[in-house]
């Protein structure tokens, strides 16, 4: 069969349905994924996609016709899915497509956790099965059973935080009070089991799982998807706001003045509060980071090690380095005790035993970073020769200490850069940063984007 050459990616499976990606390439992917793995189970979960049953009917068919079992787990969050297969020790299909439009759909793939398959590893091992149909003959149709995770997925996250500094804050008369927007992707429903347990002030925006997407899209890191969140969150007196995207494992966060807090900030803050618990550990984030992240874990005794941008790539480097937490800018936190694997959920609770344990405001413990760290956040440039454009900012940069551990990395005494080209589309992506001064972040930001532009 003929198959979508570009479904493949640096990461995951995922295509527009059905042109790109429809239910006779979900079938074979089945089969690919159970001859590649050898594997005899497989754990097969699913989000709130309209495409959502019939796909996963075709990837279990599938599984089922190459001669595997499958663990059907349902309708559940990604990280509920990471669960599963930790739990089970078992390879998995997630079939989503992540915070992608509703059009979309894809599947997430675990060979063993924590360790998933990628372009490098995997993924395109999958493409030439596909394309060349060349299956093991099976020996056996396999069979379907239905596994429920949720409990012990809420007992296992609940573990990690603690309940009783919780319990302390609601006690002298002032429980949190958090809103969480869930954009009806496939957080809601876990997130108001889980928050229903704890002694906080929780109200839920938007929580029903819906493939229509009737309210706004499902990526936070877009303004519009995050405006009215923001507008609630200091009109009403929540201490803080929370976001999801639509499979669940980013999380994303805005504080009590309504301002949306960078990847950067949380997980400079939080990977300072971990060593709080985990003395001297070791700490990983991505390329694309603020000073801020190793300067605080530095200071808190903590290692400080930068990694490429990826989840496969993070998942790999924590569990050789045996690190406690990562993190990456675009919402992507991962826990040593959550198997190496990033959840949205977990960060969320960490948060809240943070404030509770602190008793101060998120906007407070963001102030000294703010008046710090100048940042541009990520900006994207369409151009027609992305490799050309970034060896034209090598050259032009030369005289800066100059890394390519992940596109390329320039680094001056007050200011920074990362530029990477993007996995599927012809853009540039660039992260700026100054300590000198907000006017020097803006200058050098310009300076940059301008050599991208030209």
């Amino acid at each position: 069969m003929q198959v979508n050459p570009g479904i493949f990616k640096a990461y995951d499976i995922r295509g527009i349905y059905p042109t790109e990606l429809n239910e006779e390439a979900a079938y074979l992917i089945g089969r690919a994924f159970v001859s590649f793995l050898g594997a005899h189970t497989v754990i097969v979960g699913r989000d709130m996609r309209l495409s959502g049953p019939s796909m996963f009917e075709a990837v279990t068919r599938g599984i089922t016709d190459q001669g595997a079992d499958v663990a059907d787990i349902g309708m559940v969050s990604t990280d509920q899915y990471y669960f599963a297969c930790a739990e089970l020790g078992l390879p998995g299909m997630m079939v989503t497509a992540s915070h992608n439009p509703k059009q979309y759909s894809g599947f997430k793939m675990v060979r063993r956790m924590p360790y998933l398959l990628s372009g490098d590893e995997g993924i395109q091992d999958l493409r030439r099965l596909v394309e060349s149909e060349a299956f093991p003959t099976p020996t056996r149709t396999g069979k379907i059973t239905r596994h429920d995770f949720q409990e012990p997925f809420i007992q296992k996250v609940l573990s990690l935080i603690d309940i009783a500094a919780l319990q302390a804050r609601a006690e002298q008369g002032a429980p949190l009070r958090v809103i969480a927007d869930t954009g009806n992707g496939m957080v809601g429903p876990i997130l108001q089991a889980i928050y229903a347990r704890l002694p906080i002030h929780f109200e839920g925006m938007y929580l029903d799982p819906d493939g229509n997407l009737p309210n706004h899209g499902l990526d936070p890191l877009q303004p519009e998807n995050r405006a009215e969140l923001q507008a609630r969150v200091p009109a009403e007196g929540y201490d803080i706001g929370f976001l999801f995207d639509g499979d669940g494992d980013r999380f994303f966060a805005v504080d009590d003045r309504g301002q949306f807090i960078s990847g950067d900030f949380l997980t400079a803050i939080m990977g300072q509060y971990m060593l709080e618990k985990y003395p001297s550990a070791r700490i990983l984030y991505d390329v694309r980071a603020s000073w801020a992240v190793p300067d605080l874990i530095s200071a808190a005794g903590g290692t400080p090690l930068m990694e490429r941008v990826g989840h496969a790539f993070i998942k790999r480097r924590m569990a050789t380095e045996d690190a406690v937490f990562a993190g990456e800018v675009t919402g992507h936190y991962y826990f040593k005790e959550f198997f190496y694997a990033d959840s949205g959920i977990i960060p969320s609770l960490i948060l809240m035993e943070l404030l509770a344990k602190r008793g101060t405001r998120m906007s407070a413990l963001l102030a000294e970073l703010e008046a710090r760290y100048f940042i541009s956040g990520e900006i994207n440039s369409r151009v027609a020769d992305v490799q050309g454009r970034l060896e034209a900012l090598a050259a032009h940069y030369r005289d800066g200490a100059i890394e390519r551990l992940d596109g390329i990395s320039v680094r001056y005494d007050t200011w920074h850069f990362n530029v990477r080209g993007s996995n599927t589309e012809p853009l540039i992506r660039l992260n700026l940063e100054s300590i000198a001064s907000p006017d020097e972040m803006a200058a050098r930001r310009d300076e940059v984007l301008a050599i991208i532009r030209a």
